[in-house]
């Protein structure tokens, strides 16, 4: 039996997501095959991109300096990306089933860490496939790419996360946002960034990518600057490097590393243990660090708090107006904001 979208939606929102778009399998047709959904699914019809929104409040403890935890739990890896987006996830997936069509369940993955491998079978693509989920986003008229390459909703700005469902029910697409709808090219993300990990918009660095009719663009971001600020290699943003590492002095804004290097050197700082010593009796190597990984459900940890590219966006973006969800208290960033040295005094 035939559903509509409506009906989808509305299943949707009943089940506690606050965001669902659709896209058809057309507007993939400048994809790669190796992010294309009809690679996992080759009877595929139609993307559904759901999301939920990242609270405000969990960024107030990184933003006032006093409170790791709570992001990186309630709103970044920890139950948001696995409980709280998935479960509805998967309870649509399972009323579009009951419905006759297939419904596949997408966890967002990282495209750009795919894994050299072969195909199974003549003219197939080798695994793993991912999607790049913000462009999946923007297919399906959730919103665009911010100059940060953050992707970007009327309702929350910044704040959310994505996941998808590919099915073989076809329906009509929802319409494209409209390219600068919302991002303001503002600079307030580049201005925010502790790595310099996002060029201004005068160096004319970025890419772009055609949908439909539509070209949308951001900024070239320096991937693996962004990952060591994120990811706990820069100490202006982690306390915990200054606890655990006297004498440290790296400036991670000049930086060269690739992606992929800078998680190698993030993750093995953060956690990989050591010799248990008086100096060091937890045995870890930035204790603070691998606590925040474990308050991640096992999974990934966030230390910068996305200062720059959605902190220092979004709270702009309220002030102005381009957001739908409005706070009484009025702008999030109240105070001075803090920056440690990267240079860490050895005790």
């Amino acid at each position: 039996m035939k559903i509509s979208k409506a009906k989808i939606r509305e299943k949707g929102y009943e089940l506690g997501l606050d965001l669902v778009g659709f896209a058809n399998i057309e507007r993939f047709k400048n994809a790669p095959v190796e992010m294309h959904p009809a690679s996992i699914f080759p009877e595929a019809k139609t993307v559904i991109v759901v999301g939920k929104r990242i609270l405000r409040g969990g960024w107030r403890g990184i933003e006032e300096g006093t409170n790791w935890i709570s992001y990186t739990y309630f709103d970044y890896h920890g139950l948001l990306n696995t409980l709280f987006i998935p479960e509805p996830l998967y309870h649509l997936a399972c009323f579009i089933e009951d419905h006759g069509y297939e419904a596949v369940p997408y966890y967002p993955g990282v495209p750009e860490a795919k894994l050299e491998g072969i195909p199974y079978r003549e003219n197939q693509v080798a695994p793993d496939v991912h999607l790049a989920i913000r462009i999946v986003a923007v297919c399906a008229g959730l919103g665009e790419i911010g100059w940060s390459k953050v992707f970007l909703t009327k309702k929350f700005g910044p704040r959310q996360r994505l996941h998808a469902i590919i099915t073989d029910l076809e329906l009509e697409p929802d319409e494209l946002s409209q390219p600068g709808s919302i991002c303001t090219r503002c600079m307030r993300c580049v201005e925010g960034c502790p790595s310099k990990a996002i060029p201004h918009i005068k160096e004319n660095k970025k890419i772009q990518i055609k949908i439909d009719d539509k070209v949308y663009e951001w900024a070239d971001i320096h991937t693996g600057r962004c990952t060591l600020s994120y990811h706990g290699a820069d100490s202006r943003v982690s306390p915990f490097i200054h606890k655990d590492f006297p004498g440290w002095n790296i400036d991670a804004s000049k930086q060269d590393f690739s992606e992929e290097a800078a998680y190698k050197f993030c993750w093995t700082l953060s956690t990989s243990t050591w010799r248990k010593t008086n100096q060091f009796p937890s045995g870890y190597i930035i204790e603070g660090h691998r606590m925040l990984q474990k308050w991640g459900e096992g999974g990934s940890y966030g230390i910068c708090g996305s200062r720059g590219c959605m902190r220092s966006c979004f709270d702009w973006l309220e002030k102005i107006g381009k957001i739908e969800q409005i706070f009484k208290s009025g702008r999030f960033i109240k105070r001075k904001r803090w920056l440690l040295s990267h240079r860490v005094k050895s005790k």
